[in-house]
């Protein structure tokens, strides 16, 4: 009876032992076990471009002064509401003042010397005209008549000259005008007061360039967001386009707006090219500010129900060992359940032709497809032999025996 039991148990290990040294020699087989899937489905896909920018006000202006000077007084700061023609402050009036009193008292003095040169005038027409009607009576001479009419001739020209500088001392007492009154810094819109670039005291230079007083925006009740969009999606948006963003200074809140303009001007900084998409946004509570960097979302695309691929299936790429196959043969139902028969691969195929790799009743099976959108997570299948629940391969990584004759402990990873 033990001997029975021996023999048995040897007859046993011996089947066990034989099975095991055919499976570790057999040539190399994927072990599907270890492979990485996941299943296609149906869904909505929402296709988006996404991009960085900035909020700035629709209007900004900068309030400069035309005139150089000692800050006298400053009657805002910043974040101060302001109306259009309000006064900011002031500049030290005293030399512009004196600048007006000597140009009046110059207009002044030419005023008189017109006058004067118009009487001088009259005398040498009543002088002219004298000399003529003694000529003509015979009791003067000609060379007396030509004299009085030189006389006459210029003192029309004097006339001429004064009215000349007339003009010129009422032109330097407006400009004398028009600078004391730019020592009056006013607003030149409606807006918010977003920097006071001086203080009180401080000399300002405008020789060069007019200096920047103040800097205002017109409203933030509506503001803008410039975006810097890669060249690559700068063709899927359009004027008109919803768009959605974030700031840091909200975390969770997502607003809204829509694409003003897509500026044809363009931006390159280490060999990128970006254009510029400016968004409307409403800010009637005020809570975005200009300066904030916005994480921004443009929706181009949207389609609900589809059949859907993950982008890790459409990255794979299969071992050299796998022998490419098609599914020439297989119905979309034996993909989705595993069975079916498999042909060869295509080599080229477009930007838009793909191939996944599906399994097939253990075995990698190649399948091509045609792609629509994506949302850089899914992506949509538009052609292909393929239906909801195959199970596609994104991940390979498969260790298999080695083939017989290979040293012992060897292995071959696929």
């Amino acid at each position: 009876m033990t001997v029975r039991r021996v023999v048995l148990a040897l007859v046993i290990f011996g089947v066990l032992l034989g099975g095991g040294l055919w499976w570790w020699q057999r040539p190399g087989q994927p072990e599907s076990a270890n492979w990485t899937m996941i299943a296609a489905d149906r869904g909505k896909i929402t296709a988006k471009v996404t991009a960085s920018g900035s909020l700035s006000a629709l209007v900004t202006v900068q309030v400069g002064s035309q005139v150089s000077g000692r800050i006298l007084d400053l009657l805002v700061d910043f974040n101060a509401t302001v109306t259009k023609d309000q006064v900011l402050g002031h500049i030290d009036p005293l030399f512009f003042q004196t600048a007006v009193d000597q140009a009046k008292a110059n207009l002044t003095v030419a005023q008189g010397n017109l006058a004067k040169a118009k009487v001088q005038a009259r005398d040498a027409e009543r002088q002219f005209n004298r000399q003529r009607s003694l000529l003509e009576q015979h009791i003067s001479t000609q060379f007396e008549l030509d004299t009085a009419e030189v006389t006459h001739q210029a003192a029309l020209a004097q006339v001429m000259v004064g009215e000349g500088n007339l003009a010129q001392a009422q032109a330097a007492l407006r400009q004398a005008e028009v600078n004391l009154g730019y020592t009056t810094i006013r607003s030149p819109v409606d807006g918010i007061v977003l920097s006071r670039n001086v203080d009180v005291g401080q000399t300002v230079a405008a020789s060069m360039q007019a200096p920047v007083l103040f800097t205002i925006a017109e409203d933030l009740r509506k503001i803008q967001v410039d975006t810097s969009v890669a060249e690559g999606d700068v063709g899927k948006l359009v004027a008109g386009m919803e768009a959605s963003f974030t700031v840091d200074a909200y975390a969770g809140e997502r607003f809204h707006g829509a694409v003003r303009q897509i500026r044809y001007n363009a931006t390159t900084a280490q060999n990128v090219v970006t254009y510029d998409a400016v968004i409307d946004v409403a800010n009637p509570e005020g809570k975005l500010m200009p300066g904030m960097t916005a994480n921004v979302s443009f929706t181009y695309a949207e389609k609900d129900d589809v059949l859907r691929v993950p982008n890790a299936a459409l990255r794979f790429r299969a071992p050299p060992a796998w022998t490419a196959s098609t599914t020439e043969g297989a119905s979309p139902a034996a993909l989705a359940t595993g069975g079916g028969h498999a042909g060869r691969a295509r080599d080229q195929t477009p930007r838009d032709r793909r191939t996944v790799w599906v399994a097939v009743a253990g075995k990698p099976v190649a399948v091509p497809i045609r792609v629509g959108i994506t949302d850089g997570s899914l992506t949509e299948v538009i052609e292909g032999e393929l239906v909801a629940g195959a199970m596609l391969i994104t991940d390979a990584g498969v260790v298999a025996t080695s083939k017989r004759g290979s040293p012992p402990g060897m292995r071959r990873v696929f």
